[in-house]
Parts: structure tokens; sequence; C-alpha cells
């Protein structure tokens, strides 16, 4: 990759002169943000007796730089680091390195997860011209299931390549080649399917590698916009996902907006029989469904949100959860704490927590509040609550997340907390059974509580 891109601008170096390669770096630009991250998670749990308690302090961000456009051609490189700081004895390792331990096989909070480090997240050429875009190298992206997942420390990135054509009424096709993944907890890109997999990549593939075809078409207007995607994975699943959104401008101070989303994932090629000889590890082959619908109102300063989400329950010789492994969070009702760090840490991709668990139903609502109207602007407050119910939970998780932030110019501070009662999480990927039940694969925390401090400056 780093030899595509080197040689790439010495080909426009001998074609263009050294003028022009002088004018593609002095017209460029420098971006990037300083982060400050306080993070504390304290879990109970009644029937184990356990209670534990960890929080971390770190400080970090990124630098990038963009060239100019050298005949529809730029380079791009970002820097990203995270650094902690005064950390007490139980760690969480969740704004450090928790994946750099994870892929060595040693414990989340292990002293090699609570290293600070610094990686060259993205590096990448990219070449557009009249509604053509194509790029190559390491990316921060942003889809339903490969997501960048900004609500740590750093993002999460991918190496590989994509293609797209955007028409002048509003579409647009494109597909890519996805090949390695790097979490944002740690410092290494690993092969994508490795990533989700770990050890069992080659027992549920029959390959120790793989990776992630993307495709896609998209279409907006004024008032909507359609979203296809389709991620095939050879031998492991292929995954197609779809929202809607339509947007009502009533007035100057009223509007609404109404969307609908689904999506279907299904095994494919050596998984489906490697997965059905294995149920007690796997419960059968993938094939996951889900939809959602979700209305919104926004009148001046205010406005509320209501989602809902149905996770279809698995059939027999059927795995019981999506498959979210590239921290992608599609659902209409996602918290702060839905599809957490923890089921994409390496290997973990076959696990699931709350609303992705098959057989969930999720309520949520929400409402934000801007208060420019007292005339100190800046400020803002989000109050939202969640409903996630399964016969197969003990009793229905619940979430109630509050978030306080101000921002004025290039700086932004929030103050998060999160309650969470009857955490569920899907920790075995096996058939379901009963939180509670001997050999459960699904098990619930009582409480969960966290508080986050975050403060950051973009430049």
């Amino acid at each position: 990759m780093k030899k595509t891109i080197i040689l790439s601008g010495l080909l426009a170096a001998t074609l263009y002169g050294a003028e022009s390669l002088d004018s593609w770096f002095s017209e460029g630009k420098a971006h990037g943000n300083i982060k400050y991250y306080f993070i504390e998670t304290n879990k109970e749990h009644s029937a184990s007796g356990l209670e534990s308690s960890a929080y971390a302090n770190s400080v970090g961000g990124q630098l990038g730089y963009i060239t100019g456009s050298l005949y529809g051609f730029t380079l791009g490189a970002t820097f990203m680091t995270t650094n902690p700081f005064a950390l007490p004895d139980s760690v969480d390792t969740s704004i450090i390195g928790r994946d750099n331990a994870v892929q060595k096989g040693l414990p989340a909070g292990d002293p090699v997860a609570q290293e600070g480090f610094s990686v060259l997240g993205e590096a990448y050429l990219d070449y557009q011209y009249q509604g053509v875009d194509v790029w190559y190298g390491r990316k921060t992206i942003k889809t339903p299931l490969v997501n960048a997942k900004e609500v740590r420390m750093l993002p999460s990135t991918i190496e590989g390549g994509d293609f797209s054509y955007a028409f002048e009424n509003g579409i647009k096709i494109g597909g890519g080649y996805l090949d390695k993944f790097k979490q944002r907890t740690s410092s290494r890109f690993v092969n994508i399917v490795e990533h989700a997999l770990g050890d069992k990549t080659e027992e549920i593939t029959g390959h120790r590698s793989g990776n992630v075809l993307p495709s896609y078409f998209e279409w907006h207007d004024a008032h909507h916009a359609v979203r296809l995607y389709d991620y095939y994975s050879k031998d492991f699943m292929n995954t197609t996902y779809f929202d809607a959104v339509h947007n009502h401008q009533v007035n100057e101070a009223l509007s609404w907006t109404a969307a609908v989303q689904g999506m279907h994932q299904h095994g494919v090629g050596y998984s489906r029989g490697a997965m059905d000889a294995d149920t007690a590890a796997y419960g059968g082959k993938i094939n996951s469904r889900f939809f959602g619908l979700k209305a919104g109102v926004n009148y001046h300063e205010s406005s509320f949100l209501v989602a809902y989400t149905n996770v279809l329950g698995s059939r027999s010789n059927e795995h019981n959860s999506l498959v979210m492994p590239w921290d992608g969070t599609p659902l209409f009702t996602d918290m702060i704490t839905s599809n957490d760090l923890f089921t994409s840490n390496y290997g973990k991709g076959l696990t699931s927590s709350g609303g992705y668990i098959a057989g969930t139903s999720g309520y949520k609502a929400a409402y934000t509040q801007k208060y420019d109207f007292t005339g100190v602007k800046g400020f803002k407050s989000v109050l939202s609550y969640a409903y996630y119910d399964n016969s197969n939970f003990t009793d229905a998780q619940q979430d109630i997340n509050l978030v306080l932030a101000y921002g004025i110019g290039k700086f932004d501070l929030a103050l998060k907390g999160i309650w969470v009662s009857n955490n569920a999480g899907n920790t075995a990927a096996d058939a379901d059974i009963k939180a509670g039940d001997a050999g459960a694969s699904i098990s619930q925390i009582d409480k969960l509580t966290q508080y986050r401090v975050i403060a950051n400056y973009k430049f």
C-alpha cells in the first residue's frame, strides 16, 4: 500500500514537473484534534456477588494532512495517538489499547492493554473527476456495518479501496475491497475476517484470512434519502442492508422525519457447513434478520425521536445474533452503549449484546434541547431511554443516557452519564438459552454505570 502511494507521487512528479508537485503540497491542508478523555465503568452482578470498578484518563488525538488536487489526485495521511496517565490499579482500557491485549490472548486489563500507542491510521491515494471517486489505502469510513465509531478516543479504520460514481440526479453507485481492519483500541491492522473470527477463522471459513467486498446504491433529493448496501465475504457471510428516510419541512420552525430500515445476514460457502457441524459452539449457520422504524419532530431548538427495532428470533440450527465485528451500529434503537466495544474486539465477531440478540424487540425515545434562546449559545442536552425485551432475558434491559454538551468555535466539551439495568450479553454465541439457566449463552449484569468526560479541540 505504502509503495503504491509513493510510486503514484513519483509518477505525478515525472508527468507534471517539480513546479506542479510543489503546488500539490503547498495547497494542501492540515487537520486534526487534541482530545482529553476520562471514563469510569462500574458493574454489579448480584447472582455472583461480583462488583467491579475501573477508570482511565488519556490524552491524544489525530494529526492529518491532505494535499491539494493534482489532475484529480490527492494524498492523505493521518497520525493517531492515545496516551494514558494517572491510571489506577483497575484500568478501563477501552480508551487505550484493549484490543492490543485481546489479539495476544491476554485479559482486557492486562498491562499490554494499558500502554498508549501511536499509529498511521490513514494513508491513501484518492482520485476524483466528474463524479468518479476512487481511493486506495488506509482510511476512516462510516457505513452501517464498517464504521469509525468515534465515541471513544480514536476511530477504527480499514485498509482497502473503493470506486464510486455520482450522477447529477442524486444517484450514487459504488463498490470496493476491504482487506484489513484496525480496531480503535489497537495499533495493528489485522485481516478483516481474522479480526472477526480470531483463531476460529480457518475452522469457520476454511481459510486463514479473507476479505469483504462491499457494493452500494444511494439516492437522495431535498426530502428523501435511500441507501442499499451489500457486504460479501467469501465462505463467511453476506449482509444486505437498506434504509430510507423522508424529511418534511412544515415551516421555518417545524419539521418532521420518518425512516425505515432492514437487514439480512446469511452464511455463505464453507461457513454454513462448519457452523452447522458444531451447534454447541455456534448454534448453526448465520441467518439473521432485523427491521426498524423511526420518527422524529424538530421544533425550534428542540427535537424528539422515537424508534422501534426487532431482531427476528433464530430458528433451529441458526446462529442466535447479528454478526457485527467491525464497529457497525445500524439499529435505530442504538444507544451509546449499544453493540459495545467488546463485541468488536479481535475474535469476538460472533458474540453480541442487548438489542443485537435474536428475538429482541427494542424501543427508544430521545429528547434533544439546545439553549441558544437563553442568550448563551453552545449548550445542548440529550436524554435517551431504551428498552430491550427478549424472552431469553431474565429481565428486560433498560438504558438511560444523558449527555450535557457545550461547543464554542473549535472546542467542545461533553459530559456523559450511562445507566443500564439488566445489561444483556451473549458470551458464548451458541443456541438460545435463557439467562440464569444452566449452560446459558445469554448473561445479564444487574447494573452497569458509566461516566465520561470528553474535551476536544479540532483544527
